[in-house]
């Protein structure tokens, strides 16, 4: 497995319930800040076989990223159940949302 992969496995299963985190900052933090496209391949792939919390990944805009309407769906309302509140529009306050493992602020990814 590629270092890449393994820290961004890492990342992801280190999301807290309640929490989201973006492809974008997931890349960033597992090293290659332009490798947010490799993180939606990495949650494709590997969700099941590492037991990956996937619905807490969401785009940089605060949105679900998820093009079919039952993965979306999926997704919102596993989220929901944690406690994130979605807007009438479908964004999430990733100032509110947004788990920073490193302690930096959130706009540096």
């Amino acid at each position: 497995m590629q270092p890449f992969t393994r820290k961004a496995i890492e990342i992801i299963q280190g999301i807290p319930a309640g929490s989201v985190m973006t492809y974008g900052q997931i890349a960033a933090l597992a090293g290659n800040p332009r490798g947010a496209r490799q993180v939606v391949r990495l949650l494709h792939s590997l969700s099941k076989n590492y037991q990956l919390p996937w619905h807490r990944i969401i785009n940089a805009k605060g949105e679900i990223g998820i093009p079919d309407e039952e993965g979306r769906s999926t997704q919102l309302y596993l989220l929901q159940q944690e406690g994130v509140e979605v807007s009438l529009h479908g964004r999430i306050d990733l100032n509110k949302y947004r788990f920073c493992p490193d302690g930096r602020e959130a706009d540096t990814y």
